[in-house]
């Protein structure tokens, strides 16, 4: 996985240094393919097939394949941060992870520009190159730092959206929205969020983060606390002290969701 996401990320660095000069072609409003994540797909296609030949993959521009293998797939972004990309902003990442009847049991988020390859496996923790990583042990909303994503044209609910950041701006010390989720949760697990929030979300976005949380002893759950983040409609993340507390923001702040968030369990 290591292997596959350096060599996505050489071909993107390349690409991303010529970011003027790139095809593009538009998949819906404010939706982007570049030929540069096509090219990175096909790459990380071919080393993780290499490696094991028999699992299905799960990605962003091809979609579905099922693999010999019935119960195994890897789920893949190439470029995780499109939009930044194609405006020369330095901030996307390569995201594979490895699902095993339904569980997550491997991911890699790799960031190329500042080469940072943050990685984790089921019961035995996340890392940041070599480094260990555990998340924040901030308790106070208000000494927190929390990333979301907003919801752009043609995208999400906006004006419920902005109940959700009314909410939690009042609380917090900062939210920030830097555009590639599968970096806020390898972030949240590094501690340098305290907790993330977004919705309408995709599987490839953020399979390889939400193992990385909670390896790294924090938890990720829906936000009215349902226990299937990977393909329900939103998810929270954040550190074991402000969980419960985000999530009681957030679920105020949408009338429709007014189950109390259920205890959220780390498998770290």
């Amino acid at each position: 996985m290591i292997r596959a996401a350096e060599k996505a990320g050489k071909m993107l660095i390349r690409d991303f240094g010529e970011v003027e000069q790139l095809q593009v072609s538009r998949k819906g409003p404010a939706d982007f393919v570049s030929t540069a994540d096509l090219k990175a797909e096909k790459a990380v296609k071919a080393e993780l097939q290499k490696a094991r030949p028999d699992f299905g993959f799960l990605m962003e521009e091809s979609g579905s394949a099922e693999g010999r293998d019935k119960t195994t797939r890897w789920i893949v972004d190439p470029l995780d941060g499109t939009t930044n990309f194609l405006h020369g902003l330095p901030h996307w990442a390569v995201s594979i992870a490895l699902e095993r009847e339904g569980e997550i049991v491997a991911g890699v988020v790799y960031e190329p520009v500042r080469d940072e390859m943050f990685w984790a496996e089921k019961g035995q923790g996340c890392f940041l190159n070599a480094q260990r990583l555990r998340v924040s042990e901030r308790r106070r909303l208000d000494d927190s730092l929390i990333a979301t994503g907003i919801p752009f044209k043609g995208r999400g609910d906006h004006p419920h959206f902005l109940r959700q950041q009314t909410a939690v701006m009042a609380e917090v010390a900062g939210i920030r929205r830097f555009g590639s989720a599968a970096l806020d949760l390898a972030y949240v697990a590094a501690g340098r969020y305290e907790g993330f929030w977004e919705t309408g979300l995709s599987p490839w976005d953020i399979a390889a983060g939400i193992l990385m949380v909670s390896e790294a002893g924090g938890f990720v759950t829906e936000i009215g606390g349902g226990r299937n983040p990977l393909y329900g409609p939103d998810l929270l993340a954040a550190n074991s002290h402000l969980h419960r507390s985000l999530s009681k923001l957030l679920i105020a702040a949408n009338p429709k969701k007014t189950a109390e968030p259920a205890p959220a369990v780390s498998t770290s």
